[in-house]
């Protein structure tokens, strides 16, 4: 049984991936070393057609998602591609110069020089939550590095799909960038394709699966996985300003970002009081609750469903349940606000797995030991968030434990600080693909050693055992 009868995959679109693939290597061969004002036009080119095309772009979010504010669309998915663009113009011409290194002394006289080529074609898989950012993010750094690229985009967003296949047919050659649909069967094909870089941003259990089907052609890989990302209130920062500084990373796009709150750890006995406060300031945020216009619906009814299962079961096994507002859900479109939950059974789903949405379990704590050991006996996430004024608290927290990344008295922003790596680490993921590290994880960093006419390498060739060979050997391991 053939890969494409096994996926399930008509063969048209597998020979369209195959060719194109072929293609575009074929084309890498032939200028494999793009030069910087080359790399520049590409970028320049494409922050045109994003901005020419920010209007649709927004519209297409909002008909693929049923509802989502144009304001959380330009600042989430159109504007992060603009700055990375405009970062990458400037820092480029840096990153290409090769890097000294020395020689030392054992192959003196020697130059040796760290020369960075792009890796070839990078396959990038493109989730749902934010298809424009991050299909366009990893896009810029695959041009960045001088790579080609081709993308599959998410089967849930074709309107926004739309617009982006346009936008890149009309900005790039095929040869340079293709975009391809289909279900998870064409997604499952996308991954296993011998790409020299591959690039897949979605849930834990999927990268098992994208990860073993590179394995078969040895291609790496950057995951951007997620996981349970939580949030630690400390018990020195005033309730207020702690919700204040979370809200907004949970109730954007409907909770649905890979580093959105998860849950949330609370100092025992004032769980009512982050409860309460909460639900004022979304009232101040969306006074209409599942109605508001600025608060986006959950993307498809299956998504939907799935949130509702794990809220009905988690309160059957005994959580309370606290909605943010009256008008706490849309089942005709699909849009829920949050729910926040005390007394959660551990063996509950949404305990057990990434919720991606607006249900948030607020959990108590004794002490920030307890808490810090909640946190380090599981899943290292994708971000963790401190909320906290005093620096031994923050140090402490900082250094015992593991994610991603982190923010302190801030969530979700740390992803927008374009010269710093992002990614996860263990089950959250691997690799970067932001700033910098996005450039050097699509290069090859090609170590080049130099010499002239004279060379020292004499000294070390048999027959051995002479003197100056034993009297070198002992020098340099003295």
């Amino acid at each position: 049984m053939t890969v494409v009868e096994k996926i399930n995959v008509t063969p048209s679109l597998c020979q369209q991936m195959d060719s194109t693939l072929a293609a575009q290597k074929a084309a890498y061969q032939a200028a494999p070393m793009p030069s910087l004002e080359q790399r520049k036009a590409q970028l320049m080119a494409l922050k045109n057609a994003v901005k020419k095309h920010k209007l649709e772009l927004c519209q297409a979010l909002e008909k693929d998602y049923g509802q989502r504010s144009h304001q959380d669309s330009l600042v989430a998915d159109i504007m992060p591609s603009i700055t990375n663009i405009n970062y990458s113009l400037r820092h480029l011409k840096q990153w290409m110069k090769p890097s000294r290194r020395h020689a030392g002394l054992a192959l003196a006289p020697a130059k040796v020089r760290v020369h960075y080529q792009p890796v070839g074609v990078v396959g990038i898989i493109v989730p749902w939550n934010f298809p424009v950012m991050l299909s366009l993010g990893p896009l810029i750094t695959a041009i960045a590095a001088g790579n080609r690229a081709m993308l599959k985009l998410s089967e849930f967003t074709p309107a926004t799909n739309r617009v982006l296949k346009s936008l890149l047919a009309d900005t790039f050659d095929s040869h340079y960038v293709s975009t391809f649909e289909g279900e998870a069967d064409a997604a499952a094909y996308f991954s296993q394709l011998p790409f020299d870089h591959l690039i897949f941003t979605g849930s834990t259990a999927v990268g098992h699966h994208v990860m073993r089907a590179a394995a078969d052609n040895l291609t790496p890989v950057t995951l951007e996985l997620g996981g349970k990302s939580p949030v630690l209130i400390a018990d020195d920062i005033p309730m207020n300003l702690a919700v204040e500084r979370m809200i907004f990373g949970k109730c954007m796009n409907a909770g649905q970002i890979c580093v959105a709150p998860d849950y949330v750890l609370v100092p025992e006995g004032r769980e009512k009081e982050f409860v309460d406060e909460f639900k004022r300031q979304f009232n101040c945020l969306y006074p209409n609750g599942a109605a508001n216009r600025d608060f986006s619906s959950v993307i498809s009814p299956r998504q939907y469903q799935r949130l509702i299962s794990w809220l009905d079961e988690a309160q059957s096994l005994g959580a309370t349940v606290h909605p943010c507002h009256d008008n706490a859900r849309d089942n005709e479109q699909h849009r829920m606000i949050p729910h926040l939950l005390t007394d959660v059974a551990p063996e509950a789903t949404l305990m057990q797995q990434e919720i991606f949405g607006p249900l948030l379990p607020v959990i108590g704590y004794q002490s920030l030991e307890q808490a810090i050991n909640y946190i380090q006996e599981r899943p290292r996430p994708l971000a963790l968030y401190l909320m906290s004024l005093n620096i031994e608290t923050q140090e402490r927290v900082k250094l015992a434990t593991h994610s991603g990344g982190m923010g302190i008295n801030e969530t979700v922003l740390h992803v927008a600080a374009d010269d710093a790596p992002f990614g996860g680490i263990g089950p959250s993921g691997m690799g970067h693909y932001h700033g910098k590290e996005g450039f050097l994880t699509l290069s090859h960093a090609k170590t080049v050693l130099s010499r002239g006419t004279f060379t020292t390498a004499k000294l070390i060739t048999p027959p051995y055992g002479r003197w100056w060979q034993k009297l070198m050997l002992a020098f340099f391991m003295r």
